[in-house]
């Protein structure tokens, strides 16, 4: 007897934390964020030019452009900092509103959550070491490629089968391939632009490995929040206002395509 209590009490547990996981948090509405009186953002701040820090507060592109995406909705731009690789599963767990970092709208990433329209067409390249033997993409065969955890670049380059090496930032990815601890680094175009500035002896590769749609993720279900940050993006993708922030930041803007 005392065992089927047991049996009994553990399945009851069970279905509990079964029916506990499968709420999940609900999408918000425009009026929620307007009466929360804040549009609350993670984002990895170590991409420039769309995110990075500096005196202590976070820049870029994207916080630009989501800025202006508050003031139309009359609230607070608050900024959640993490790692890369915890920005879409914190949107996924309807901890934060909206999630940035130069994300590539991909299909698989559109199962687990909603999406902006795009707002600019990327492209990831390669970045090697001046007097590097490889010049393409065919020269990476069997060599090591540092990638950014968590990114369409950790995703390209392992499906693809070339060997990877994967670090929580960018930052690192970079100093992989500065200490020889990598042959190449995969990254966003503009980003590489960004940051090889300022990292003497790096070559960004003119061939691209792909080229990618950026946008903003959203919890799963947020058809009316999307449709409302839609309005404004196509807006400003179509009048020049984003351009102008990519010129800002000295960075070649490409609209996506429709």
């Amino acid at each position: 007897m005392k065992n089927f209590a047991k049996i009994i009490s553990l399945v009851i547990v069970a279905a509990m934390c079964i029916a506990l996981a499968s709420c999940g948090a609900a999408p918000k509405t425009v009026d929620d964020i307007k009466e929360a009186g804040q549009l609350v953002i993670a984002t990895s701040p170590d991409f420039p030019p769309f995110e990075s820090i500096e005196n202590n507060k976070v820049v870029g592109i994207e916080i630009d452009i989501l800025n202006l995406l508050a003031e139309e909705l009359g609230v607070e731009l608050v900024i959640e900092k993490m790692d890369f690789d915890s920005v879409l599963p914190g949107i996924q767990a309807g901890k934060y509103d909206i999630g940035v970092s130069g994300i590539t709208i991909t299909d698989e990433r559109k199962e687990n959550a909603d999406f902006t329209n795009p707002y600019f067409m990327a492209a990831q390249v390669i970045v090697v070491k001046e007097g590097s033997s490889i010049t393409c993409k065919a020269d990476l065969e069997g060599k090591k490629i540092s990638v950014q955890t968590g990114t369409t670049a950790e995703d390209y380059c392992t499906k693809n089968g070339y060997e990877v090496s994967a670090f929580q930032a960018n930052n690192d990815a970079c100093s992989a391939l500065t200490t020889d601890k990598v042959d190449a680094w995969v990254v966003d175009n503009e980003v590489a632009l960004a940051m090889t500035a300022e990292t003497e002896g790096l070559v960004v590769l003119e061939e691209y490995m792909t080229e990618e749609p950026y946008g903003f993720a959203l919890l799963k279900g947020s058809d009316e929040l999307v449709e409302e940050l839609n309005k404004y993006i196509d807006a400003w993708v179509e009048d020049g206002t984003i351009e102008a922030i990519f010129e800002k930041y000295g960075t070649v803007y490409v609209a996506p395509t429709k």
